[in-house]
């Protein structure tokens, strides 16, 4: 089976309902980091026959150029699922980075999908295991099964928070998604999140955070996004055009972090190294830097330089 690098950019996830060709169209000019076409909730049942067809066509014709493609299908539960993956993948598989699974309740569901995969890429001699999974957390079976989903395929690649289904699931008392439930003090989404966050990082797998349903309102969609991102949670969806520079940003370092992130490992090369005296420690200015340092700026430096970043500071050695 294909390893290939799960760890691609998705600071924006851009929803896109598969049945309609004009948002299709308009979504391959859309900065966003991720692109996935909906055969799920943004499609009526009547439409989702022909939204299949509609998908294959814009996978293979568009310029999708620079994004992660991604279908997401319906979930185990419905009748559509088997005829939305063999139609998608048979037909537009070359041209397509991942399947995204909703309302995932266990690992078994997981692994029906790597089985379909397989099969698919066998008989249409694609490359098997190049097309990734994401897993969609909904209710709360999902959650407390979630250790076990992120475990269940080599082609997970992401678990992804759906918080409307989720507050459904659990009797939450709020009507408006991604805003916190009238009544409780504290952030009632905290243990949701860091559970899957947990589940995500102890399998080398990236959290991305659901939508925010007020498409209008940006300032409360920075808001949300970046209690994700401070937990840190790699992106989130975007429902909206507007939404989508305010992903990218939230989810992307600053130019100071990022500046200082890189002099910390390029420090840290040069004070373990023989010309720097073979240190495992050292000070950078009034901070002491050490292993753990490192490890720290490699995660600040990677999520920069995904979001094509350039440095604007340049570590000098000290003068003998």
């Amino acid at each position: 089976m294909t390893t290939v690098n799960r760890l691609r950019p998705r600071r924006s996830c851009l929803a896109v309902p598969g049945s309609n060709p004009r948002f299709l169209e308009k979504a391959q000019g859309l900065p966003a980091d991720q692109v996935f076409l909906d055969l799920e909730d943004a499609c009526a049942p009547l439409a989702k026959p022909e939204a299949r067809h509609t998908i294959v066509t814009f996978l293979n014709e568009g310029d999708w150029t620079g994004k992660t493609r991604v279908v997401r299908v319906n979930d185990w539960t419905t009748e559509w699922t088997y005829r939305d993956v063999v139609t998608v993948v048979e037909g537009a598989g070359p041209n397509l980075d991942c399947i995204m699974l909703p309302k995932v309740q266990n690992a078994e569901q997981v692994v029906a999908l790597d089985l379909l995969l397989t099969q698919i890429e066998k008989t249409m001699g694609f490359e098997v295991g190049r097309i990734g999974i994401e897993a969609q957390i909904e209710n709360a079976q999902g959650l407390n099964n979630v250790n076990a989903i992120a475990q269940a395929s080599p082609r997970i690649e992401t678990i992804i928070f759906g918080p409307a289904d989720f507050m459904a699931s659990i009797n939450m008392k709020s009507l408006v998604v991604g805003e916190q439930p009238p009544g409780y003090p504290a952030d009632a989404y905290h243990y949701i999140l860091m559970k899957i966050l947990m589940a995500a990082r102890a399998n080398d797998l990236q959290a991305i955070d659901g939508p925010y349903l007020q498409i209008k309102n940006v300032d409360g969609f920075r808001e949300v996004a970046g209690r994700a991102a401070a937990l840190g949670f790699d992106g989130k969806w975007v429902l909206h055009p507007g939404q989508v520079d305010a992903a990218n940003e939230v989810f992307s370092p600053s130019q100071e972090d990022f500046d200082h992130a890189e002099l910390i490992l390029d420090a840290y090369d040069y004070y373990t190294s023989e010309a720097g005296g073979k240190k495992g420690s050292a000070m950078l200015g009034d901070e002491m830097i050490d292993e753990a340092s490192r490890k720290m700026a490699l995660v600040i430096s990677g999520k920069g330089r995904a979001a094509g970043m350039t440095r604007t500071s340049k570590f000098e050695a000290p003068s003998a």
